[in-house]
């Protein structure tokens, strides 16, 4: 796989040593048990694969080499390059300005964009129309557009079943940067429609099968279909594409529920269900998969490391959460101290401060892993903070993995 120049704050020397040691006796990646780090008093298991996947790199690297290519310029991001607040926060720092926030509230308006600015399109992808307004102005996007392969799939997957007149159904926060790209290059060549949940997939089969009355889908589905959606004729053909960094076993269930929908409703005719593979990336399978590897570890806790408003990560808390009492944290500095951690509830959207979160027994096992945007050094940082609670561990160039 290609090899990324990405800032060298973003790396850490352990973190590295471990995955490639890891790598090196596990080719082909079908040993998702955790990598024991033994400090004495404190032993963690950090997950089998987590970190920056291949999609964020690459958005990095264009991001920084973009800057660099261009001095004198202004440079624009659409929005947050990835959700990371520190990649983030680094780019502003070397003065990239945001045009929008992360839900599409506009910042800077377009009007005031000139023809020789440069913008940099995240690995989110971007909407048709914010592509066709940037090139009314004349502003080139191609050699900045950091779009991640993956998300690309997922829209030539689209393409490839709304020639085939499939209406397509995404499996995606409607709300999010890359669903709200998916959606519009989705209805450019097919009815559409966004579904968040089973929930949502439960209603929406309702009105596949005539148990619920088509007015109603209106209103129920508002603002999560395409233009001159014919909720009698668009669900009579359909397929199933998600956002990429949604849990795999829940586009899986959606897929195989409106499928079942749809056979018991037209009995016999399969042709009416496209067969569309996952569209979930390697990332975000992978990082699933070795939550669930570390969660076979008996343990106290987990923690999980990332931006709050980052998608993929939220699902591994989930996961986390099925198992362990879990902790969200963005990095080492919400270790406030041995008795106290500052932590978000993905669910509530709150800020949190908990108490003795690490028992008194030694020794303390914690599982840690962290999502596809967060760099190695923050969990790096993360680990070395934990450690230094325990005057009699042993430090982080002392032990064997």
């Amino acid at each position: 796989m290609k090899q990324f120049d990405v800032p060298i704050i973003y790396r850490s020397p352990l973190i590295s040593a471990i995955k490639k040691k890891r790598k090196e006796a596990d080719k082909l990646k079908k040993d998702f048990r955790p990598t024991l780090l033994d400090f004495g008093p404190i032993q963690i298991s950090l997950a089998r694969h987590f970190g920056f996947c291949y999609g964020v790199e690459n958005a990095i690297e264009i991001a920084f080499r973009t800057i660099d290519e261009n001095p004198g310029k202004r440079i624009f991001l659409l929005s947050e390059m990835i959700h990371n607040p520190q990649v983030n926060a680094n780019l502003q720092e070397r003065g990239v300005v945001f045009l929008q926030d992360t839900y599409g509230k506009q910042l800077i308006p377009f009007e005031e964009l000139k023809a020789d600015d440069v913008v940099i399109i995240p690995a989110f992808g971007t909407t048709l129309e914010i592509e066709q307004k940037l090139q009314a102005i004349g502003i080139r996007t191609e050699k900045y557009n950091t779009t991640c392969p993956f998300v690309e799939k997922v829209w030539n997957r689209g393409d490839a079943i709304a020639k085939q007149r499939y209406s397509i159904i995404i499996h995606g926060k409607p709300k999010h940067e890359e669903t709200r790209a998916t959606f519009s290059h989705a209805a450019k060549g097919a009815p559409s429609v966004i579904v968040k949940d089973m929930e949502e997939a439960i209603m929406l089969g309702e009105f596949i099968s005539g148990k619920k009355a088509g007015d109603e889908f209106y209103t129920t589905f508002a603002g999560q279909y395409s233009e001159g959606f014919n909720v009698q004729h668009d669900l009579q053909r359909i397929g199933v594409v998600n956002q990429t960094t949604m849990l795999a076993s829940d586009t899986q269930a959606i897929a195989d529920h409106l499928k079942q929908v749809v056979l018991q409703t037209w009995p016999g005719e399969t042709e009416r269900f496209a067969d569309t593979r996952d569209t979930l990336c390697y990332a975000t399978l992978d990082n699933q998969t070795a939550v669930q590897g570390m969660l076979d570890v008996q343990a106290d806790l987990a923690i999980v490391v990332g931006g709050y408003n980052s998608s993929n990560t939220s699902h591994l808390v989930e996961l986390c959460e099925e198992k362990l009492p879990t902790y969200f944290i963005s990095n080492e500095e919400k270790l406030i101290s041995k008795e106290l951690i500052e932590h978000y509830n993905f669910h509530t959207k709150e800020i949190l401060q908990t108490k003795d979160f690490l028992p008194s027994s030694t020794p303390v096992h914690i599982l840690i892993t962290s999502g596809a945007s967060c760099p190695d050094a923050i969990v790096e940082a993360v680990i070395a903070k934990l450690v230094g609670f325990f005057k009699d561990a042993r430090s982080l160039t002392e032990i064997s993995y």
